[in-house]
C-alpha cells in the first residue's frame, strides 16, 4: 500500500515537522478544528519510522531544523515515496523556494504565513493527489504512451521501454497529464500554474520552471527533449501521444 494513499474511511492525516513549538501548536489545533489528525516533530530524527508506521497523507516540512535540514528529509523521503510535501521557507530566499522544488517538493509557504492559506494549500494538494489515484473508468485508456515512456494511468507509474519503473508525485503527474493531453502544443507559465498548483503564476515566483525542470530530466529520451522550452512562451510536449487500453 502506497504511504501517500488517501482513505474515505478516515481523516487525512498531515505529519508537520517544525522546531518552533508554538507553530506546532498553532496549526495542531487549527488542522484538527478543520477535520485533520496532525502527527508533530521538532525535528526530522523519527521521520523515517512514523512515514513507515504510520498513514501520512501530506507532509509539512520546515527547511531551517536542527540536525538534518529540511532539504534533506525531503530528498530521503522522495527516495521511497510520493507522498505530497509542502516546504515552509524564509519569506526573502527565493534559493531556498528553487531548492526545495527540485528536491521533490510539491508546494511552498513563505513564513510568515497565515493558517488558513497553508489550509487551503493542504487541500488542494490531496484532492489533487486523490485525483491522480482514482482508477480510470473503462472508457478511459490505461496507458499514454509517448516517446520511450508510457504513462500507466491507473497505477500512476511512468515506465521506460526499458522495464524500470518511476514512482511520480502528484503535482509531476498532474503536470505530465496536463502535456499529454495538449501534446505539440505550447503552454504558457500561467495555464501550468492554475492547473498544476490550482493558483496563479507571479512573474517572479520560478516554482513552474523549477517543475518543469525535474519532469524534462525524468523524461530523457536518448539525445531527444520530448518537452522543449519555447522562448518567450512557454513549455511544449514534442512527441505524438498513443492510447493503449
Amino acid at each position: 500500500m502506497d504511504l501517500h494513499a488517501h482513505h474515505a474511511a478516515r481523516a487525512a492525516t498531515i505529519l508537520l515537522i517544525d522546531d518552533d513549538a508554538e507553530i506546532r501548536t498553532l496549526l495542531t489545533e487549527y488542522l484538527g478544528r478543520a477535520g485533520f489528525g496532525v502527527r508533530a516533530l521538532p525535528d526530522g530524527s523519527t521521520l523515517m519510522s512514523v512515514l513507515k508506521q504510520d498513514a501520512i497523507d501530506l507532509v509539512v516540512l520546515d527547511i531551517m531544523l536542527p540536525g538534518h535540514d529540511g532539504f534533506t528529509l525531503c530528498r530521503m523521503i522522495r527516495q521511497f515515496s510520493t507522498v505530497p510535501i509542502i516546504m515552509l521557507t524564509a519569506a526573502s530566499d527565493e534559493a531556498d523556494k528553487v531548492i526545495g522544488l527540485e528536491f521533490g517538493a510539491d508546494d511552498y509557504m513563505a513564513k510568515p504565513f497565515s493558517a488558513r492559506e497553508l489550509l487551503a494549500r493542504i487541500k488542494a494538494l490531496l484532492r489533487r493527489n486523490q485525483m491522480a489515484q482514482t482508477p480510470a473508468s473503462g472508457a478511459e485508456p490505461r496507458y499514454l504512451v509517448f516517446g520511450d515512456w508510457k504513462l500507466d494511468v491507473l497505477r500512476r507509474e511512468l515506465l521506460h521501454a526499458d522495464g524500470s519503473v518511476e514512482p511520480i508525485s502528484g503535482t509531476e503527474y498532474a503536470l505530465l497529464s496536463l502535456f499529454l493531453r495538449h501534446a505539440h502544443e505550447v503552454l504558457d507559465r500561467d495555464a501550468i500554474s492554475e492547473i498544476t498548483r490550482h493558483r496563479e503564476n507571479n512573474p517572479l515566483d520560478r516554482g513552474v520552471d523549477v517543475q518543469v525542470s525535474r519532469l524534462r530530466q525524468r523524461l530523457r529520451d536518448g539525445q531527444r527533449e520530448l518537452v522543449r522550452a519555447v522562448r518567450n512562451q512557454g513549455y511544449m510536449l514534442c512527441a505524438d501521444v498513443r492510447r493503449e487500453y
